[in-house]
């Protein structure tokens, strides 16, 4: 989002670290400069596109183009989404599927309801494992892996 985010990034490269950068999606250009630096992205899946509103995202649209510039580029990377209950169903697993069909990981981990910035969240209940897990063999018919951190 921060405009003097690549040449931050630039200079860590330049000092000899390793850069990953995480990223919502939200700033396709930003992703795209960035990925001349970066050794490794990995992009938060919040839910499916149609309930990106609910989060307060203005342009799904620009997730989606974010998703296309990882798929399609030459930078390791990761999709990744946090089940939360509400936010994240049995129905938006497979638009979610669609959306990065083709990637070779999405991982799913686990809700923690202790430092949300919504604080109603702090009171939803998380899935359980058996839960998530369903979602993973949803999630596999779109992805190569679908490692679950729980």
């Amino acid at each position: 989002m921060h405009k003097e985010l690549p040449k931050f990034l630039a200079k860590l490269k330049e000092k000899g670290f390793m850069v990953k950068l995480d990223t919502n999606g939200c700033y396709p250009d930003n992703l795209q400069e960035c990925l001349a630096i970066v050794d490794y992205v990995a992009m938060d899946i919040k839910t499916s596109l149609g309930k990106y509103k609910l989060l307060g995202a203005t342009d799904p649209e620009a997730v989606k183009r974010s998703v296309e510039i990882l798929k399609t580029g030459k930078v390791p990377y990761e999709f990744r989404t946090t089940v939360v209950p509400e936010i994240v169903t049995a129905e938006d697993i497979p638009l979610m599927g669609e959306l990065v069909k083709g990637a070779k990981v999405h991982a799913l981990q686990q809700f923690v309801p202790d430092d949300t910035l919504d604080r109603r969240f702090m009171k939803v209940k998380p899935y359980g494992p058996d839960v998530i897990e369903s979602f993973s063999y949803m999630l596999k018919k779109y992805v190569e892996k679908v490692p679950l951190r729980l």
